[in-house]
């Protein structure tokens, strides 16, 4: 608030009249109030507005300098999972090869805990309890270890299972990229380290167009 005051007394009789002064103060103890407010309110919308970051497990490049043997894979370890439009989501196992008849099974899920989270839990049930009674050991203070150590171990649980599943994510041109990005959390939640991105092939087309609706 602002108060004015005034200076100046009263004048003799007669004595030429004179304009009286004023001095301005401006009160800022309401300005200060309002301040600490807005820090209080910034701080705590930084606190809660936290960028979300997805977490993407990404190969490690090969050493040019090392001949390395090509990898194979077990096909009871292969899960494709096929996105088509209308939020339609199907997997099988295995390799699908016209040239290898009969083609493996297409299954239709869903998004979700009774759909093809049910399905990835089963597969992946030795690395999901292990990694689950690691963490809640950590939160209850059984263990003691820092967040970096902590991700380092279970890396290590995803790595040293042989038979954990290796997920093959792939979407036709119908399919949303909201599609992808809750296939990707799937693969976080259900603790699976070895998924990709991977282009459809020309048989899993043409399984799409058979499959059940």
């Amino acid at each position: 608030m602002a108060e004015i005051i005034e200076s100046g007394g009263g004048r003799e009789k007669g004595a030429k009249k004179r304009p009286k002064k004023h001095s301005t103060n401006i009160d800022m103890t309401p300005m200060v109030d309002l301040m600490c407010l807005l820090i209080t309110f910034f701080m705590l919308t930084t606190a809660f507005a936290k960028p979300k970051v997805m977490e993407i497990t990404m190969p490690e490049p090969p050493d040019p300098t090392k001949s390395q043997p090509p990898i194979t894979i077990s096909d009871k370890r292969t899960v494709n999972v096929l996105i088509t439009g209308d939020d339609k989501i199907y997997y099988y196992t295995g390799v699908a090869d016209v040239n290898k008849p009969p083609l493996p099974l297409l299954v239709k899920s869903s998004y979700g805990p009774n759909g093809i989270r049910k399905y990835l839990l089963e597969r992946n049930k030795t690395v999901f309890e292990q990694v689950i009674e690691l963490r809640d050991k950590v939160l209850k203070g059984e263990l003691i270890m820092e967040d970096s150590t902590l991700a380092r171990k279970i890396k290590e649980i995803k790595k040293s299972d042989l038979n954990s599943p290796i997920i093959l994510i792939k979407a036709d041109k119908k399919s949303k990229y909201r599609n992808i990005v809750d296939i990707i959390d799937e693969m976080a939640i259900t603790n699976i380290s070895s998924y990709a991105v991977v282009d459809m092939a020309p048989i899993e087309i043409k399984m799409l167009e058979t499959a059940p609706k």
